[in-house]
């Protein structure tokens, strides 16, 4: 046990330490992850130090080994002529006892010398009679003690082994650290040998190691700081440019279009200067090319919407006269009567959705919010699409919370939203109930509209959001919508600042998600209710996560695969401004061909392949066409002008 709990501590402290560390460090590791010159400076600085460094300690060493082996070569020299001449002045003493053999080695000693150094750290010689300790004293030619600088073991192998020794000792001298070179060899006599100690000061030689390593100091961190200014300097010319060119880009991708970089000579960096320069260029005339396309083909919806009123209400009371009266003729002008009456009602609501969709892009849209009780909104909406649910063989469950459910939104659209959602659902739930479910938070409410039917592709739960888009193009409809409903509801939930996303699997059904906020103009962080139901989460419990983090403006919407927690997302924007003149100076004198041959751009938070008068990608119904998966809500509860049912599909 006191093991285990010192081990925690141990631990507890470790992870102390590691956020401390990492806390102080933050802001340096923040600076070397941004700044690409401080990179560049650093690793130039570490490498020239390493490199400068590994060469001045391979020159000081070198020269100091020089000047080491110089200085043995001159005292083994040296040493070799004292010991001739020691030689000669005591082979004329026959014996040991010599009464003049210690005056003779005095005066050796004082010869060999050169003089005395009077104790002032210079050259000290002494002669030793080791194997007569008794009859013959040491003599050296200072006073200084040598006890230090001759050692034992030189003693032995001088004396004993007849060996010429050499070390490198250290001692205090006249209170003087002092480094000698020491040499030992025997000098033979007449009476046997005695040991002669050369002693030699090496300061000069540390003094010119030491200057050679302190000018290889001074002269790396001079070099190393020397690089460092040139690669810095090196570094900002060619990042400078880069920082210029990131700004710019920056600033274009703004709006502010006429952004452009400054050319300086001919170089490498003026050619990045003057290609980035024409690539703003370029990009300027297409964007203001394809504003002006947008333009032009959204005052196209509005004025063909608006043109076509007048003969609408024309060919309408025509209609309504020969309706009211087609009991009266044969069977067969009968029917081609109350189908003309039902193809005038989808007529007039794809003109109203289109009105709307212009409205949509051009920034007119208002959200006329006030706090609403949802719960009458669901039951209404349900209520309403009962008949058409009735004929489809479907049933409409409503799971709603006993209490008011009050958030601050634009009833009307939001009626708009769930009309479509559960329209959908009933005309594509193959004879099995339609789930609604109504679930609310502090911050905001959702409501999901569950079917059991054809379900959804991988990849169509982003696609079912584009404008006359269509899943089976060969199948038609029940309810002959226009094929904007789920464009206008993802508009209108983008109004709010909400979310409306789709999840389906093929053959499993389909789910819708709309999430508003409680108070008009909050931020969504998370719904009340997840996007994929229940029944299926736990077979999506192992599918990988779907990353749920969306930049504002795109289309939130989750494959098959996602996981059942991706439910947080950021709200969907508001359509971007455009010039109010656009639908106001709108005028009939616009070359319809010419308009309805260009491709509209995309909506800028949901993917749009194709709008009024462009050319509809693979699968899309054009606006006269089939009708499509996206608006079954269009239709008024009583189903009324609706031709005799059909299969339908996504």
């Amino acid at each position: 046990m006191p093991i285990r709990r010192a081990l925690r501590m141990v631990r507890r402290y470790w992870r102390a330490a590691v956020r401390r560390w990492m806390r102080v460090s933050a802001p340096a590791r923040r600076a070397w992850r941004r700044s690409l010159h401080l990179r560049v400076v650093t690793l130039t600085l570490v490498a020239s130090s390493l490199l400068v460094g590994g060469f001045g300690w391979f020159i000081a060493d070198r020269s100091t080994k020089i000047l080491l082996h110089r200085a043995e070569d001159e005292v083994y020299s040296q040493l070799q002529r004292k010991v001739d001449y020691a030689y000669r002045q005591l082979t004329v003493h026959p014996h040991v006892r010599d009464t003049k053999l210690p005056t003779t080695m005095n005066d050796t000693v004082t010869r060999l010398a050169d003089g005395d150094p009077a104790e002032s750290g210079g050259t000290i010689v002494s002669l030793r009679a080791d194997t007569f300790p008794a009859d013959l004293k040491p003599v050296t030619s200072t006073k200084v003690d040598t006890t230090s600088l001759i050692t034992p073991e030189m003693i032995r192998a001088v004396s004993g082994k007849s060996l010429v020794a050499q070390q490198i000792r250290t001692a205090q001298v006249s209170g003087v650290q002092t480094k000698y070179l020491v040499y030992g060899s025997p000098v033979p006599t007449s009476f046997g040998h005695v040991e002669l100690y050369y002693l030699v000061p090496l300061t000069t030689e540390d003094r010119a190691a030491n200057q050679i390593r302190t000018t290889v100091l001074v002269t790396g961190l001079a070099l190393v700081i020397l690089l460092g200014v040139v690669a810095g300097l090196v570094t900002r010319m060619v990042v400078t440019p880069v920082r210029v060119a990131a700004r710019t880009a920056q600033r274009l991708s703004a709006g502010l279009l006429d952004q452009r970089m400054k050319v300086d000579g001919e170089d490498d960096l003026a050619l990045l200067a003057a290609s980035f320069n024409q690539m703003a260029a370029n990009l300027q005339r297409q964007i203001v090319r394809l504003e002006e396309m947008s333009r032009l083909q959204r005052r196209f919806t509005s004025d063909v919407s608006h043109e076509l009123r007048t003969p609408l209400t024309t060919v309408r009371m025509a209609a309504d006269l020969i309706f009211a009266e087609r009991d009266e003729f044969e069977p067969a002008v009968a029917r081609s009567a109350e189908l003309l009456q039902a193809e005038l009602d989808r007529f007039e609501s794809l003109l109203t959705d289109l009105l709307e969709i212009s409205r949509f892009d051009a920034g007119f849209a208002a959200l006329d919010a006030e706090h609403t009780d949802l719960v009458p909104i669901v039951e209404r909406v349900a209520e309403r699409l009962a008949g058409l649910a009735e004929r489809a063989g479907v049933t409409i469950d409503l799971r709603l919370p006993e209490t008011p459910v009050i958030a601050e939104v634009d009833p009307r659209r939001v009626e708009r939203v769930l009309r479509n959602l559960i329209g959908n659902a009933v005309e594509h739930g193959e004879r099995k109930p339609v789930e609604v479910t109504l679930a609310t938070d502090e911050a905001a409410v959702a409501i999901t509209v569950r079917d059991h039917g054809v379900g959804l592709k991988p990849g169509e739960e982003r696609l079912v959001f584009n404008r006359f888009w269509r899943a089976d193009p060969s199948r038609a409809r029940q309810t002959g919508g226009t094929g904007l409903g789920l464009s206008i509801s993802v508009e209108d939930a983008r109004l709010h600042g909400g979310w409306l996303e789709a999840w389906g699997e093929t053959g499993g059904g389909a789910q819708f998600r709309l999430t508003l906020p409680v108070r008009s103009g909050d931020r969504l962080v998370a719904a009340p209710l997840p996007l994929i139901p229940r029944d299926r989460a736990i077979d999506e419990i192992t599918a990988p996560p779907t990353p749920t983090d969306r930049p504002p403006g795109e289309t939130p919407a989750l494959s098959p695969a996602a996981s059942p927690a991706a439910d947080r997302a950021a709200p969907i924007t508001a359509a971007p401004d455009v010039d109010p003149g656009a639908l106001a100076g709108a005028s009939s004198d616009v070359d319809p061909a010419a308009l309805a041959a260009t491709p509209s751009p995309p909506e800028p938070s949901v993917p749009v392949d194709t709008a009024s008068g462009g050319s509809s990608p693979a699968g899309a119904s054009p606006v006269g066409g089939t009708p499509s998966r996206g608006d079954a809500g269009d239709r008024d509860a009583d189903g009324e002008g609706v031709d005799e049912p059909a299969e339908v599909g996504r």
